[in-house]
Formats: structure tokens, sequence, C-alpha cells
């Protein structure tokens, strides 16, 4: 089963997101919205299939990354959301919440060996979404 198909996101906390942003906007060109940036692209392996990889930056006393002590999350894209958690319940990874669903995909959260918060992202099929 192929597992991590891609990157989907990178979340940070910082002291002053709104500075944080127009810095990024500013020095970067990044174009932030109010949700931080999208970055679309196509697929290699099927050109017709967008996909998608989000910044954001949230307050330092968000709680978005709990219960890892770091300021960051990275979200990794994933084939088959449901498949790969129980495979992870097998091996004894730490799962921290139940799957949820939206109408952009399927998510859970895992803690990797050293307490890093990490959000698994099944997206829909991107190329239906507009």
């Amino acid at each position: 089963m192929k597992k991590v198909t891609g990157l989907g996101g990178i979340f940070f906390q910082c002291e002053n997101p709104k500075a944080m942003n127009g810095w990024y906007a500013k020095n970067l060109g990044l174009p932030i919205g109010e949700y931080g940036t999208t970055f679309e692209w196509r697929q290699a392996e099927n050109p017709d299939q967008k996909g998608s990889t989000s910044w954001c930056s949230f307050p330092k006393e968000s709680d978005y990354v709990k219960p890892s002590t770091k300021l960051f999350m990275i979200n990794y894209r994933v084939e088959n959301l449901v498949a790969l958690v129980e495979e992870l319940k097998r091996d004894n990874v730490t799962i921290v919440d139940e799957i949820a669903e939206y109408d952009y995909g399927k998510f859970v959260h895992v803690l990797d060996p050293e307490g890093n918060i990490i959000e698994l992202w099944e997206p829909v099929n991107e190329s239906e979404v507009e």
C-alpha cells in the first residue's frame, strides 16, 4: 500500500501571525489570505489531477498543534487514510484523535517517536474540486 503521497502543508505557531504573514507576503511574495496560502500543482503521475499544499501561521497560544510541544506541524497527503490508521495502530503508533471527514478530505493526527504531531490527510479527488 502506498502511504504518504506528498506534502499537504506546513503549519506553524508564531508570536504575531498577522505580522508574520505580512513579512512573507512582502518579502517572499506569498499570496496570503485568511488561512495562509495554498500552492496548487498538478500530480506528476496524473497531470489531469490537481493537488495543493497549504502554508499557514497560527498564534503561539493556539492549540492547533497540541499535544505536541513543538511550534509546527507537517501535514502529509496519504492515499488510503482508513487502511493506514489500522496499520499504524497495529504498529503501536500513537493516534491522537479519530478520523475527521470534511468536504475537502479526511484527517487524523499521530505522534512521531519524539512527540511531534503529524497530520495525515486523504484529500478528496482534487480534479473534481473547484
